[in-house]
């Protein structure tokens, strides 16, 4: 029987993503369950093991066709030993998991697991903006800032699986102290987090009349959202935020394409769903910044596949293992 199916899990906070796809990636079947954190998220494991089980019996799909099963997780992941640690949010300590040795003994197959990041990123580069191009980077901007470095078509992990941690790359030395401990990361700056600070801070600093400057000084909640929502309705200090993490967004993204060379800057998360109002503003700070040859060939574009990013990348990273 000829293997053709991939299975790719993106195991989130509160839901875990299913997807039953071909080997070129093209969804069949999706579903998704609730994540289960109760008792040290002791339930999550058990609970996927259930789930792809019932469901290729619900579908008739003999296992001898899987290929294999992807996941992407949060927290910290040992891709080669398939153990994860530190996924706060699933309330997995610092104890490792054995997520692969415990979800291939309950469904007979061949796991692979990588960063929840790293699985979006490969997910864009195979099926979404990066167009299957062998070297893409691909930046998440959500409540922090993650990313992963597609090199020849596959992840690049580093000496000790840290590469592709674009978040953490200093833009401002002496910056806002970012939770990692340093100052001035991207994160700081980019993220949703990063953008109500930035509003915060300018507000204080603001005289002029300001939608947004009238909410923060009432105590009002801001979200990065409203910023980006009063910036394009021509609030003066909501676009001075914009101009600032379009500015740190920029010169991050042209160090990174000056050092990789990539064919596409692909930029996915929340934050981005500010759309080409953002983008464009990212781009003309990279240009400023970007090595002249790099400046001609690299794109820099929004994410397309939204929440199905990294069911797609985990699907690949099964069919690269």
């Amino acid at each position: 029987m000829q293997k053709d199916k991939l299975i790719g899990v993106d195991l989130g906070g509160t839901t875990i993503k299913f997807a039953i796809m071909t080997a070129d990636g093209e969804i069949q079947q999706k579903w998704s369950i609730r994540t289960n954190v109760l008792d040290d998220g002791e339930h999550i494991v058990p609970d996927i093991v259930e789930s792809i089980n019932h469901h290729l019996d619900l579908y008739e799909l003999p296992k001898e066709r899987i290929i294999g099963i992807g996941m992407g997780t949060p927290g910290t992941v040992d891709y080669q030993k398939g153990t994860v640690r530190s996924a706060y949010n699933l309330n997995w300590q610092e104890t490792p998991v054995q997520v692969k040795a415990e979800i291939e003994q309950g469904t007979g197959l061949p796991l692979t697991i990588d960063n929840d990041a790293n699985a979006a990123a490969l997910g864009e580069q195979w099926r979404g903006a990066g167009e299957n191009a062998q070297e893409v980077v691909f930046i998440t901007l959500g409540t922090g800032v993650g990313g992963g470095i597609i090199n020849d078509g596959h992840l690049m992990h580093g000496a000790y699986g840290t590469a592709g941690e674009v978040g953490h790359i200093v833009v401002k030395p002496d910056g806002y102290l970012c939770t990692c401990g340093n100052h001035g990361c991207l994160e700081q700056y980019a993220s949703a987090t990063g953008v109500v600070h930035l509003a915060q801070d300018l507000a204080e600093a603001y005289a002029g009349k300001s939608e947004l400057k009238a909410m923060i000084d009432d105590g009002a909640e801001v979200t990065s959202k409203i910023v980006f929502y009063l910036a394009k309705n021509d609030d003066y200090l909501a676009n001075e935020v914009v101009d600032q993490v379009a500015f740190y967004l920029g010169y991050a993204s042209a160090n990174l394409a000056n050092t990789l060379n990539p064919s596409a800057i692909v930029i996915g998360g929340g934050v981005s769903a500010a759309g080409p109002f953002l983008l464009e503003r990212v781009k003309t700070n990279f240009m400023k910044f970007a090595f002249q040859p790099v400046r001609e060939n690299t794109d820099i574009k929004l994410a397309v596949l939204g929440n199905d990013a990294g069911v797609y990348g985990a699907g690949l990273l099964s069919k690269q293992a």
